[in-house]
């Protein structure tokens, strides 16, 4: 499935904005509460077949006293294509009380085709036809435009999935940069919104959500330090609070 894969050229950014052996890892906060959870974003090479591929997995849940109101714990994980940065395959799994969601999807770039599958409720599962587009999930996505350095003015679409959902997303930079406080210390950061500008609203951007993604520009590392995603009712924000290098 991987022969013939478009491969990214000498001296361009990776293909994958994560590389083998790099996390990050967030503090989520609620509104006025400091700690609600962690959000552990980690990538590592591993062989699949005669294949190296790069599995990024996404593990999030919620801590503290939060924690017996909302007994939250999920698991993302994604394979790409070390070379293409393509999305191979994707699988979500989390539970919150007595539900429980677990679900995959499996691209082919040969039939253009994605097999979405959910292991709860079956009749769901179905099979979507793939843009011409490369598609993400929602994490990664984000995170790749730490290598985008978008100027005041600009703007640039990305494919993004989420559970048996294609969409773009149309992603602008604030005019004005920020300055940002983790645990890490201080950076300034320029502001990232992304929105769906080019299909109807889906999802949570359909619900009236807003998102924004702060990209430090102190140093070459361009760290994704702050998340935040605005709800009608609260706002959740994952601040940076520790980094792990690449191998």
């Amino acid at each position: 499935m991987l022969a013939g894969l478009p491969r990214a050229g000498a001296g361009e950014p990776p293909a994958v904005a994560l590389r083998d052996g790099e996390s990050l890892t967030y503090n989520v906060r609620w509104g006025l509460i400091p700690t609600v959870g962690r959000i552990k974003i980690s990538a590592e090479a591993i062989k699949q077949g005669t294949e190296s591929v790069l599995r990024v997995t996404t593990t999030t849940w919620t801590r503290g006293p939060a924690r017996a109101v909302f007994p939250f714990d999920g698991r993302g994980e994604s394979i790409y294509d070390t070379k293409s940065g393509l999305l191979l395959s994707s699988s979500e799994w989390s539970t919150y009380r007595n539900k429980e969601v677990k679900n995959s999807v499996l691209f082919d770039y040969v039939k253009m085709t994605a097999t979405f599958t959910d292991d709860i409720h079956p009749e769901k599962s179905r099979t979507m036809a793939i843009p011409n587009e490369d598609p993400s999930d929602l994490i990664l996505a984000l995170i790749n435009t730490r290598f985008w350095d978008l100027k005041p003015g600009a703007s640039r679409d990305t494919l993004v999935i989420f559970e048996d959902q294609i969409y773009p997303l149309t992603i602008r930079p604030e005019p004005e940069t920020d300055t940002v406080f983790t645990a890490m210390g201080f950076f300034t950061a320029q502001v990232l919104v992304p929105r769906m500008e080019k299909s109807a609203p889906i999802g949570m951007f359909k619900r009236g959500s807003t998102v924004r993604v702060w990209i430090e520009t102190d140093d070459a590392r361009r760290l994704p330090v702050r998340f935040e995603v605005g709800f009608r009712f609260g706002t959740g924000t994952a601040t940076l609070i520790e980094y792990q290098p690449p191998k």
